[in-house]
């Protein structure tokens, strides 16, 4: 342990390779499923922009087809018409979509950093670290994306009451 550090147990192990055989087919399931939410929000009113590399409308998105032959990922942005207050309202009203810090799970994740990982920075150290007040992030999972844009539907309408 000295030499080589700590090692795992056999059962942790075993998990770690049962995530690993499927990871494949889980990514492949989160970048579609990620592409047709970013398609889904450039079109919702309540939404001002999206950036995600799968869209025609992003600007690295000629690249990203280039670079990225398996999809684009599961990670996009979005600003929500309302800012800080809107954004609050978002999270409150999804049904599906966990509030969590963390990227890459197999559930759907959201955070609006502005009222909360960003939260003690200053509106100037906010803009400075790329955060706005109408900034949303989602971690697109593994759930049938029919439901997922049926609750993001739902809960942007509600945000703009």
């Amino acid at each position: 342990m000295r030499d080589i550090g700590a090692s795992l147990s056999p059962f942790n192990a075993f998990l770690f390779l049962q995530g690993l055989e499927t990871l494949h087919v889980r990514m492949q399931k989160h970048s579609d499923n990620a592409l047709a939410v970013a398609k889904f929000l450039e079109n919702h009113p309540a939404v001002s922009w999206v950036s995600y590399p799968g869209l025609a409308s992003h600007p690295s998105h000629a690249l990203a087809q280039k670079y990225l032959n398996n999809g684009f990922g599961a990670i996009l942005t979005f600003g929500i018409k309302g800012g800080r207050e809107a954004g609050r309202k978002l999270i409150d009203k999804l049904a599906l979509f966990s509030l969590l810090a963390n990227v890459g799970d197999a559930k759907s994740l959201v955070i609006h950093p502005a009222s909360t990982t960003h939260s003690q920075l200053t509106p100037e150290q906010q803009i400075t670290t790329g955060v706005t007040d109408d900034l949303v992030r989602l971690s697109i999972g593994i759930e049938d994306v029919k439901d997922l844009i049926s609750d993001l539907d739902q809960a942007l309408t509600k945000s703009q009451l």
